[in-house]
């Protein structure tokens, strides 16, 4: 007996999108952006601070949902040198060059214009703009190129 098709949510509709990734990490930085720099803005600092279990938001952000999204951009780029367009090792040598190159060249760009204390956190410029290359890449869907967004989740690991 067949059933007949239940019509999708427009949750489930919108979470099988594939830029409804893009579309949410855009929105979220748009009202974090409006939220600091509103008249609620030192509601929103304080908030950030405030502790959820035994780290604050902040660190929960920092520390969790960043480690959620690298596991899986790092399992996205996994699949991709098992057996996807980073198979071989002729295919791997631009991503894995451009990667050294995305994290040498900001670090020495921030180790160049500070000292002292603040330079421990040479790391940061590294990391912090590829989540929204990606997100990018996924509002603008099929019409971006595959070997692109493989390229960018490389760069990312």
């Amino acid at each position: 007996m067949l059933r007949p098709s239940r019509p999708k949510s427009m949750l489930r509709a919108f979470l099988a999108m594939e830029a409804s990734a893009g579309l949410v990490l855009m929105a979220c930085a748009a009202l974090a952006l409006l939220l600091a720099n509103s008249p609620l803005a030192s509601t929103y600092f304080v908030s950030l601070k405030a502790n959820v279990g035994p780290l604050s938001v902040l660190h929960w952000i920092n520390d969790g949902l960043m480690a959620v999204f690298f596991l899986f951009v790092g399992l996205e780029v996994k699949r991709e040198f098992l057996d996807g367009q980073l198979a071989s090792w002729s295919n791997r040598m631009l991503p894995g060059i451009a990667a050294a190159g995305g994290v040498i060249a900001p670090a020495a760009i921030y180790v160049a214009f500070n000292s002292g204390e603040t330079i421990r956190g040479w790391a940061i410029p590294t990391a912090t703009d590829i989540a929204f290359a990606l997100g990018v890449l996924s509002l603008l869907g099929s019409r971006v190129p595959t070997s692109l967004k493989v390229f960018l989740a490389t760069l990312a690991v």
